[in-house]
């Protein structure tokens, strides 16, 4: 009888499971959404500082608005945890800036998560690690995937690598594994995503990445992902990409398609004061703290931003006609 193999190392069973899925077609979950088929969900990114610069004042108003909306999930559009992201599986900050921080009841849901630029600062593995969730249930964090929740399919991207800069700046270390080599990784990602919106018959699109596409905030137009993801998105009638990076709230809506890109990386430290050059189709900016808010059916996508103190200070509707087919 053959001796039974040895139990694997725990960083050897991280790199099987994360590793050798990177070049694999984007896993797919599902979300239950209400009876009704509607769905009620906030947004926020660029928050994990220990509940400084405001992160805990934000956390309560989401908490406050999560129980008017019945809330069903939370997105989180990155750079989830500062300076450089965790170092490890038992590093305390994980608790220290989220499960500590996002306590009300309505919170403790579903948070479907990307990595950010910072996260990558850090052990980049550990952080879409399924053992995270055994400290705190909520917590979903992977480099892509594709949410199917009924009414609308969301699409998580991972863009950090998609970045030239973060690739030619020696002086900073990035966790690239499971990333490199890159192009191949970057190629894989871009037909997997286009072979997903090409399936989707949901009624919205939803793209969710941590850099912003367009914005006038402090990092400004992401060039690489209006080259290699806009064509993508028009071809397919994606409704919404949603991001974080720059430290604000912004509704822009293109000027080719009904596209609309939506900024929600104001969830801790803001105030940076830099603004670009006005889009032509920037509909609402703010330098300052704050989250999304956004309600979906089948005909309609109510969106809304509040600022630390609860307040609402943008609203907007978008509609979208039921078309039915003559025989």
């Amino acid at each position: 009888m053959a001796s039974p193999s040895p139990p694997l190392h725990p960083a050897t069973i991280l790199c099987i499971y994360f590793v050798l899925p990177a070049f694999a077609e984007l896993q797919r979950l599902q979300h239950q959404p209400k009876h009704d088929g509607s769905l009620n969900f906030l947004v926020i990114g660029d928050w994990g500082r220990k509940g400084k610069y405001n992160q805990s004042l934000v956390a309560t108003q989401m908490g406050k608005m999560g129980d008017k909306l019945d809330l069903d999930f939370v997105v989180s559009t990155g750079d989830n945890f500062y300076n450089s992201g965790i170092k490890g599986l038992n590093d305390p900050i994980f608790i220290q800036s989220f499960s500590n921080i996002y306590t009300a009841k309505s919170l403790r849901k579903p948070w479907y998560s990307v990595l950010g630029n910072h996260d990558y600062r850090g052990n980049a593995l550990a952080q879409v690690s399924p053992i995270l969730r055994k400290i705190d249930r909520r917590w979903f964090c992977q480099r892509s995937f594709v949410l199917h929740a009924g009414v609308a399919d969301f699409f998580f991207i991972d863009t950090t690598p998609f970045m030239n800069k973060y690739f030619n700046n020696s002086n900073r270390h990035y966790d690239w594994r499971g990333v490199l080599p890159r192009q191949k990784y970057l190629k894989n990602l871009l037909k997997d995503l286009e072979e997903a919106l090409v399936k989707s018959s949901a009624r919205w699109k939803i793209v969710v990445g941590h850099h912003a596409i367009r914005s006038i905030g402090h990092h400004g137009d992401s060039v690489e992902l209006i080259k290699l993801l806009v064509p993508l998105f028009e071809a397919n009638n994606v409704d919404m990409y949603m991001n974080g990076h720059d430290h604000c709230l912004q509704h822009i809506s293109s000027i080719n398609s009904p596209l609309l890109y939506l900024t929600s990386g104001a969830g801790s430290k803001a105030w940076r004061g830099d603004v670009k050059e006005s889009h032509s189709g920037v509909k609402f900016f703010y330098d300052g703290q704050g989250f999304m808010s956004v309600q979906i059916t089948e005909t309609d996508a109510k969106f809304a931003f509040y600022n630390v103190s609860g307040d609402q200070i943008h609203h907007w509707t978008v509609t979208k006609p039921i078309m039915h087919t003559v025989a």
